[in-house]
């Protein structure tokens, strides 16, 4: 029997991905959207692209007999409803950032409110897909990675792993407008954003500490990290260019091999033999990483571009859910990129 899902936050840009990709999995059956706004209305009215979503799934307010809520909520929201969700025994997958820091103070540092539901955050797996699998299988609460450190950390991941770097990491990323959401805010408007590119959030972006955080666990150490993002004038879209020192004597070849080991088994990452562009990830769950040596320097310079409503969103939370369930990984996400 398939899956009963609810999806929470329904009418946003990441909520209607998660609905495209939920419409076409073999073993979902969606019976919920939810959100404030159009409610009463049928999601295929809100969500214009979802031609094939039943005319009887509306916009509503309860989640119904759904066994799995994904939640793309706007911060602090979903961490008020978790809790009653998961004790009614259902599963939650959360897109937003409610449950990806693991120590409560930073979310009052970064985020600006006392987290609803600290005793949660043990319990939470940080769902990169490619570094959880085996902490996902079963899991009852799971915190999608932001799209920003989705691309740095699968960026550094192979030299972080391989010790191959030390401590200090400069991150520089940029992303399409759909990144900030659906909103109506001058700063995302056409007329503002075309023909321009400026940086945001610096130096206390949301998504800084959850990268140091990330790339301790898979390092072992503690980054001094700066990270950078910009806005961009495409709608979708986000490329990660990650910076770190080498360790002495590690070459280019340590640095070649680390990433094609690391990566060789993966079904939607892949290192390219050249830079990698956004537009090849469009609309899929892939992700292009490419890493060079700067021998004057003695740096990494690692890049990974993605799709930043699929694999930075929607994708890995379907592909979080699939290792959850015991389903294939790549079910429902087969889809390749579009191009041109």
């Amino acid at each position: 029997m398939p899956t009963k899902v609810a999806i929470v936050g329904a009418t946003g840009y990441a909520g209607g991905e998660l609905a495209r990709l939920a419409l076409r999995h073999p073993e979902i059956t969606l019976v919920a959207a939810i959100a404030r706004s159009r409610q009463g209305e049928p999601l295929r009215a809100v969500q214009p692209h979802l031609h094939s979503a039943p005319e009887s799934l509306v916009v509503g307010s309860d989640v119904g007999d759904a066994e799995v809520v994904f939640t793309a909520l706007p911060a602090g929201e979903a961490a008020k409803q978790a809790q009653g969700w998961i004790d009614e025994g259902r599963a939650v997958v959360d897109i937003g950032s409610d449950f990806r820091l693991r120590d409560a103070a930073l979310y009052e540092r970064w985020y600006g409110y006392a987290h609803p539901a600290p005793a949660l955050l043990a319990e939470a797996v940080y769902g990169l897909t490619e570094l959880a699998r085996e902490r996902l299988r079963g899991a009852r609460l799971v915190a999608n990675p932001g799209c920003y450190p989705m691309a740095s950390l699968l960026a550094l991941a192979p030299a972080l792993a391989a010790k191959l770097v030390t401590e200090d990491i400069v991150v520089d990323a940029k992303s399409g407008v759909s990144g900030a959401g659906h909103t109506v805010d001058d700063a995302y408007l056409y007329g503002t954003i075309d023909e321009s590119v400026r940086p945001y959030g610096v130096p206390k972006h949301r998504h800084t500490p959850e990268i140091a955080q990330e790339a301790a666990r898979i390092g072992g150490f503690v980054p001094r990290l700066t990270f950078t993002p910009h806005l961009v004038p495409m709608t979708r879209g986000l490329i990660a260019t990650c910076y770190a020192p080498l360790r002495a004597g590690v070459t280019a070849r340590d640095v070649a091999d680390a990433y094609a080991r690391h990566y060789a088994e993966e079904p939607f990452v892949r290192v390219t033999a050249s830079f990698p562009a956004t537009k090849a990830t469009l609309g899929s769950n892939w992700c292009l990483v490419h890493a060079v040596v700067d021998e004057p320097s003695a740096r990494l310079v690692a890049f990974a571009v993605l799709d930043n409503l699929v694999k930075g969103a929607a994708g890995s939370a379907l592909q979080n859910f699939n290792a959850m369930r015991g389903y294939p990984e790549t079910m429902g996400l087969e889809a390749l990129p579009l191009w041109p």
